[in-house]
C-alpha cells in the first residue's frame, strides 16, 4: 500500500485481512460516488462494480451489494428479506449503521454486523469491485468472496 488511506479505508482493510479476502484497497484519483464514476476510472463495466445501498428493513440496517447495471426492487427485496417495509435509509441512518459515508459505503468495516444480500448477477463478473469505506476507495473481489466476507445470501434484486 503505497498511498495513505483513508481512516474509513483503513478500518475496511483490516476487516478484509481478517476475514482472508485477497484485493487490495485502492485509492481512485477521483471520487466515484455512483457506479458508473467508478466504472468509468476503473475502465471496467458498470456491471462489475457493487453498489453498496444500505436501506431502512423496519428499523434494522440491510445492505444490498447490487450491481452497478442493476435497480434494487424494494418490494421483491422485502419479500426476500421477510420485511414489511423496505426504503432508502437516510444519510444519517448510513452512517450510523455502518461508520461509513453514502458513495464509499464498503460491504465490511462496520461497528456491528448488517445483514446483507448480494444480487446473483454479480456473480457474471470475474472480478468485482467494492468500495472501501471512503467515495475515493474500492477493492476487487469476486461474487463467491463478497458472499463469504459479509455472511451475506445471494439473491436476485430486480
Amino acid at each position: 500500500m503505497s498511498e495513505k488511506l483513508p481512516a474509513n479505508a483503513v478500518v475496511v482493510e483490516a476487516a478484509l485481512r481478517e476475514r482472508g479476502a485477497s484485493g487490495e484497497i485502492v485509492v481512485l484519483p477521483e471520487k466515484a460516488p455512483t457506479a458508473a464514476a467508478a466504472a468509468a476510472q476503473l475502465g471496467c463495466e458498470v456491471g462489475a462494480i457493487a453498489n453498496s445501498l444500505i436501506f431502512d428493513a423496519d428499523g434494522a440496517p440491510l445492505l444490498v451489494l447490487t450491481s452497478g447495471a442493476h435497480r434494487v426492487d424494494v418490494e421483491l427485496i422485502a419479500r426476500t428479506a421477510g420485511v414489511q417495509k423496505v426504503r432508502r435509509a437516510t444519510p444519517e441512518f448510513v452512517r450510523a449503521a455502518t461508520g461509513q459515508p453514502i458513495g464509499g459505503v464498503a460491504p465490511v468495516g462496520h461497528p456491528a454486523p448488517v445483514r446483507t444480500l448480494v444480487d446473483n448477477w454479480l456473480s457474471k463478473h470475474e472480478v468485482v469491485w467494492a468500495a472501501g469505506g471512503h467515495p475515493s476507495t474500492v477493492f476487487p473481489t469476486t461474487f463467491d468472496e463478497l458472499v463469504r466476507i459479509t455472511g451475506g445470501t445471494a439473491v436476485d434484486v430486480e
